[in-house]
């Protein structure tokens, strides 16, 4: 049942009054209208104080490998430029010399400093993005399924129960995460995409297969996308008999990080709220999949006027993120952030293992330090933020589990399970992996006890052998 700070109204006039009636004049510096910030502004930022010359060329080097993108929202609200370069949401957003190797960062400078062509630049860059894995955990090769033989670009089907959806309109970001795994949709690059514009043929896919109960909306950011443009993808939601066994609905979205006037002051905020409202009256359950990162983020006013008329829909909030190195590698840091979305009305649902590509050696951490990292944050809070699960890794057969660090049978070992597998048949079983401090990866460890090979792998081989996909 849902709870509304009004009664349930049937008419848009009633439901915007639900949602406060209007709409707030909620603006920290900039005013309330989206402008995003590229690699050609990066000298704006010179006027916050604090960033040398020697800071400006080395974002303009790692910019030109690595995506960047932000807006002022960001860039005035949330960044302390008194704690630069240690600043957390300063790292997130501007691109930091360690980000690259450094002979390719050598490289990447020589051309600039030069002046070469930008193709030539660009040619260098892309050498240097494909030895950064673009897509891991097997995003394209493995993910992808096939409808009469032909592979259904945009829509990855990993796990029996869940479907992800790329919508191309949305595979971009209000602003862009150093880190991000996805970054390779942000480059330029169509081959490296992952998107489609096939509502029809989403919807189709899904109504053929009973088994498959969540959709997740990802990017990119679909929280980009106008509200008419992702009323084309989710309205039939509301009312087709066809797609009544999906009765999850994901969207993956860090705009109330970078734009939480998307809920507040966009033109189109009111009609956003309705269609998740009417989405939530069809019996959906209707989940903003937010990535925080950093307690940080939800200080403005503006993203706690949003947080309140998401949750008035009905629709619930949970928060996810990786574990960074010089950003949120503290468990006290994790332990304010988890209270304060508790205190706000989300749920605390994943710590995530920072992924093996892009600039990973800038911002992994050893396995036994994320564990620590999350047994340390985890003590620091109540029952009502023990809902998150973690360290976990998004790994090729599947989201495993950092459960602890113990000796057994006179060995050291990682414990390790499967949340969600490739295989439904895996989820929930233990089993355990030689310690290694150094390890940052689930393909860096060996299993433990003599054997030859962990559990799952004669059968993943299988399943991901040209036969096994055919």
């Amino acid at each position: 049942m849902n709870v509304f700070s009004t009664p349930v109204a049937d008419s848009p006039g009633d439901v915007l009054q639900k949602h406060g009636g209007h709409r707030p004049n909620i603006t920290e510096r900039p005013a309330d209208k989206y402008k995003a910030l590229t690699r050609n502004q990066l000298e704006a930022i010179s006027e916050y104080g604090n960033v040398t010359d020697d800071d400006l060329f080395a974002m303009r080097v790692v910019s030109a490998v690595l995506p960047f993108r932000t807006n002022r929202y960001v860039i005035e609200n949330l960044i302390d430029w008194n704690r630069i370069p240690d600043d957390p949401v300063y790292k997130i957003v501007f691109p930091q010399r360690g980000m690259l190797e450094d002979d390719d960062f050598r490289r990447i400078a020589d051309l600039l400093l030069r002046e070469v062509p930008v193709q030539e630049v660009a040619q260098a860059a892309t050498k240097i993005r494909n030895r950064l894995n673009p897509h891991p955990a097997g995003q394209q090769d493995l993910n992808v399924p096939r409808t009469d033989g032909d592979a259904f670009e945009g829509l990855q089907h990993k796990y029996r129960e869940t479907v992800l959806f790329f919508p191309s309109q949305g595979q971009t970001c209000h602003a862009y995460c150093t880190f991000c795994f996805r970054w390779a949709q942000f480059i330029g690059e169509e081959e490296l995409k992952i998107s489609s514009k096939d509502a029809v043929g989403l919807h189709r896919y899904l109504a053929a297969r009973p088994d498959v109960s969540d959709l997740l909306i990802t990017g990119g950011d679909p929280m980009i996308m106008k509200t008419r443009v992702m009323e084309g993808y989710l309205r039939r939601f509301v009312d087709d008999p066809a797609l009544a066994h999906v009765q999850n609905i994901r969207i993956g979205t860090k705009s109330l990080t970078f734009w939480p006037h998307r809920f507040v002051n966009d033109d189109d905020a009111d009609d956003l709220l309705r269609l998740l409202d009417d989405l939530v009256r069809s019996g959906r359950h209707i989940a903003i999949m937010a990535h925080f990162n950093h307690w940080q983020e939800m200080r403005t006013d503006v993203v706690h006027e949003a947080i309140r008329r998401i949750r008035n829909t009905g629709a619930v909030i949970r928060s996810q993120a990786p574990l960074l190195a010089r950003i949120n590698d503290n468990p006290d840091v994790w332990a304010q952030m988890w209270r304060e979305q508790v205190r706000l009305g989300i749920i605390p649902y994943y710590m995530f293992v920072e992924r093996d590509t892009g600039p990973r050696q800038y911002f992994e951490v050893p396995l036994v330090r994320c564990w620590e990292t999350f047994r340390g944050a985890i003590q620091q809070v109540s029952g009502l933020g023990r809902t998150v699960r973690g360290p976990s890794m998004s790994a090729t057969p599947g989201k495993v589990e950092v459960t602890g660090v113990q000796e057994v049978a006179g060995e050291k070992v990682f414990v390790l399970r499967f949340l969600q597998g490739r295989v439904p048949d895996w989820v929930g079983r233990p089993f355990f992996a030689k310690f290694d401090p150094e390890a940052t990866w689930l393909d860096q460890l060996e299993p433990a006890f003599g054997q030859n090979s962990f559990f799952f792998e004669d059968e993943l081989r299988l399943l991901t052998s040209k036969e096994g996909l055919a």
